[in-house]
């Protein structure tokens, strides 16, 4: 394992903002951490709540402030979130995603969901849930895993956030045992940190303003505020270091007195990696033929080059057969492979064996996939790589698999965009794994 680098900011490093974007993150964590708690504290003390709607959250006369994210009837009624809701809000530096990402360890899909296209995540950590007068105190199983998936996915920056303090003895005492432990783990399993914080999402300690009035250095913290934090931290670049790939979402005909394209097709979708121009050349995948780029669209149909991360609409320099889910490729940049060694966080009920064949969509093309061997399955409390055969549900592990046909990849490590893959079942269409090329 690599080391990790756990760095915490500090006032200085929170000055007034610029033109950074949009960020999108998600609060992670065990069952009944707060991470619902927390969104609504977000919401409601940056006055992004109606009142009306604040009023509809009420019970017994105190305000429900979990109800604001979990909408669903089934979460009203079992008081648990269990599908991922997203909320928007903004301050005066900057506009805020926000995906509840829920606890239970059967709805880690929509964790990993939710992680995949995020910029940020917080952990939360419950205080009182653990032995916090023990130095060596152990973390909760779904804290480290949620963890673990977050650096996994390359989730750009992982915030912990430890809660519910206000509910402890010795708030101090439990937040250096706490970090204490989370740094210890983050540094075994080679995660970076952005900052550890301590936080009370029920009172509002830390979130949005500073500590409380009675004690401005709560839990001996002197550092910036939880929103403090998010708002200083860096979207996820687009890839634009890659060559260029572009998976066809769609493909449009125009005829010749229509549009500039002179009667050819139009591939859209979003450049993956990379950015492309007119007069490059490219290679089609599956099929290999080679074509140049007559012509390049943006999404408002305006000709110009267009760079990873941002939808385009191209039309090549002849005839050739493209159809959803091909790929346009930079010519001598890429091999096809079959067959890949690949981490999988395995999401199905039903247990990964090897032999088993399923789909496998890559962008937005589907391809059998057959799981030749199972090499290590992770222990998520030791951080060793065990000998298995079989990964059970929430696993995370070490698979070979082998394709029907080849497809062009990159490590996930370098590129999330061709590094990720999803794994669902031929019988039930059933989400069942999300692999990651290593």
């Amino acid at each position: 394992m690599t080391n990790a680098t756990i760095s915490i900011a500090t006032p200085a490093d929170i000055t007034g903002a610029t033109a950074l974007s949009a960020l999108k993150f998600i609060t992670c964590g065990s069952v009944d951490d707060g991470k619902s708690t927390l969104i609504g504290r977000l919401l409601v003390d940056t006055k992004a709540v109606l009142q009306d709607h604040l009023a509809g959250v009420q019970r017994q006369g105190e305000t429900d402030l979990a109800l604001l994210t979990d909408g669903l009837s089934a979460e009203r009624e079992q008081g648990i979130t269990i599908d991922v809701a997203y909320r928007y809000f903004n301050t005066e530096d900057r506009k805020f995603i926000i995906g509840d990402a829920p606890g239970h360890e059967q709805y880690t899909r929509n964790m990993v969901t939710a992680a995949s296209s995020a910029d940020a995540a917080v952990v939360l950590v419950d205080a009182t849930k653990l032995d916090w007068k023990n130095a060596a105190l152990e973390l909760l199983p779904q804290t480290r895993r949620h963890s673990l998936l977050c650096n996994l996915l390359r989730v750009p920056s992982i915030v912990f956030a430890v809660n519910k303090l206000d509910a402890v003895e010795d708030s101090t005492l439990a937040f250096a045992n706490i970090s204490g432990a989370l740094r210890k783990f983050a540094t075994a399993a080679g995660i970076p940190v952005e900052a550890i914080v301590p936080v009370s999402a029920l009172k509002g300690w830390n979130v949005v303003e500073a500590g409380h009035a009675d004690l401005p250095d709560w839990c001996g913290y002197s550092g910036p505020t939880l929103l403090q934090i998010l708002e200083q931290l860096p979207g996820t670049p687009a890839e634009v270091d890659q060559p260029f790939a572009f998976p066809v979402q769609w493909v449009e005909k125009f005829s010749s007195s229509a549009d500039t394209s002179q009667g050819r097709r139009v591939f859209w979708g979003r450049v993956a990696t990379g950015a492309v121009q007119p007069g490059q050349e490219i290679r089609i995948l599956p099929s290999g033929q080679t074509a140049t780029v007559a012509q390049v669209l943006d999404h408002a149909r305006r000709p110009g080059n267009v760079s990873a991360s941002h939808s385009a609409g191209i039309v090549l320099d002849r005839e050739v057969d493209v159809s959803r889910g091909d790929w346009l490729l930079a010519s001598g940049n890429f091999e096809a492979q079959r067959e890949l060694s690949a981490t999988v966080a395995w999401l199905d009920d039903e247990p990964l064996v090897a032999g088993r064949v399923y789909w496998a969509l890559h962008g937005h093309r589907w391809v059998k996939a057959k799981v030749k061997r199972i090499v290590h399955r992770l222990n998520i409390n030791t951080l060793a790589e065990e000998d298995a055969t079989e990964l059970p549900p929430n696993a995370i592990g070490h698979v070979e698999l082998a394709l029907q046909e080849p497809i062009a990849t990159l490590p996930y490590l370098q590129s999330r965009s061709l590094g990720a893959l999803v794994l669902v079942d031929t019988a039930s269409n059933k989400t069942a794994g999300a692999v990651l090329v290593r």
